[in-house]
């Protein structure tokens, strides 16, 4: 299967929208209630206009995986990138029937070019304990843990990889 990666244009954003909703209902179901997230409703403002970027992964036409990295808005107060250009890594995923491929790898290394080509300092993101693979996936591309919050249901694994 011959795959593209491609940076996300005007025209792609409905489609783009749908599949970055499927996915978070399929990742975090209770979340479905809570409404479109700020960064898709504002998805031209951030990643086409806004200093952010959105790739997807395309096989015979039709998105099949996706990354991004919006600026970081400082909202964790334990983590201090004050000073360092700093974006966050989001909205990573891959459909079930295109997985262990190497798709994820790849898509990220296409988004870590494209962060270095526009000055990014520091790559951060943050993960859970409960979705398979993760942590262990984002180490491999050069992550490092710096903080998991202690709340015992999210576990959330914040996790940054300075360029």
């Amino acid at each position: 299967m011959s795959v593209s990666i491609e940076a996300v244009q005007a025209a792609d954003i409905p489609q783009v929208l749908s599949f970055a909703l499927q996915a978070r209902d399929e990742l975090f179901p209770t979340l479905s209630a809570t409404g479109v997230p700020h960064d898709l409703e504002q998805f031209e403002a951030i990643y086409l206009e806004g200093g952010g970027q959105f790739l997807i992964a395309r096989a015979e036409g039709r998105i099949v995986a996706s990354v991004a990295y919006r600026p970081y808005d400082g909202r964790f107060p334990q983590l201090n990138y004050q000073g360092r250009k700093t974006v966050e890594v989001v909205r990573l995923y891959v459909l079930p029937a295109v997985r262990r491929l190497g798709l994820a790898g790849r898509l990220y290394r296409s988004l870590e070019a494209l962060a270095r080509a526009d000055g990014v300092e520091v790559m951060y993101l943050h993960t859970h304990p409960f979705l398979p693979g993760a942590i262990d996936f984002w180490r491999r591309q050069g992550f490092e843990v710096v903080d998991v919050e202690a709340d015992p249901i999210w576990q959330t694994t914040h996790m940054h990889r300075p360029l």
